[in-house]
């Protein structure tokens, strides 16, 4: 996705439709309903087609080029967890819940704009 697109999707918490996801690389490609289980049945007999140990090779090579290394996870995750316990997060959070968080609807169907909306926090 490259940093800058990177910051825009976690700084903004914005929505993003399928077709920007993929220009913006989140996504391999967007594929209509109606052509999606057509499409992973015909992918997967691809990739079935291949060697077993070249793809299980492949996908390792990928791996060590491309995934954190588990410290970094690790760090991840503890800052995760330290934002998540902050009162700004927990005042936010509440917020999402009085508007219908967690529940089918506006809120869970159009979470990016309703954050947008809530009041900010210090």
């Amino acid at each position: 996705m490259g940093r800058g697109r990177a910051l825009e999707a976690v700084l903004t918490s914005a929505d993003f439709d399928a077709e920007l996801a993929e220009r913006y690389g989140w996504i391999n490609r967007a594929v209509p309903d109606a052509e999606l289980d057509e499409f992973v049945a015909g992918l997967a007999a691809r990739m079935g087609d291949f060697p077993r140990d070249a793809l299980i090779a492949a996908k390792a090579a990928i791996n060590a080029l491309t995934l954190p290394t588990p410290a970094d996870v690790r760090a991840d995750a503890a800052l995760f967890q330290q934002l998540v316990r902050s009162e700004a997060t927990r005042q936010r959070t509440a917020e999402l819940f009085e508007r219908g968080f967690q529940t089918r609807g506006p809120t869970e169907l159009d979470l990016g704009d309703v954050l947008g909306e809530l009041k900010a926090v210090e």
